[in-house]
């Protein structure tokens, strides 16, 4: 089942250049993308950044996903 990343990823004006953040935290996903394209494990992830969640990160991958499927 694909998560519905709506729920987790917001995008404020003010708020990172008004980048999509995870939850309205000033975590991007291009930040989550950037540290798993760099070779991080999802719990190294998860590890490093505690408030993050594995659905965070399927959020941030589905997000991904969604945009390159509109592209």
């Amino acid at each position: 089942m694909e998560i519905d990343w709506r729920k987790y990823i917001t995008i404020e004006p003010g708020k990172r250049s008004g980048q999509p953040c995870i939850r309205g935290m000033r975590m991007t996903v291009q930040d989550v993308l950037q540290y798993l394209a760099s070779g991080m494990s999802l719990e190294e992830v998860l590890d490093d950044f505690p408030y993050l969640t594995r659905e965070d990160i399927q959020a941030c991958l589905a997000y991904a996903a969604a945009l390159e499927k509109a592209a």
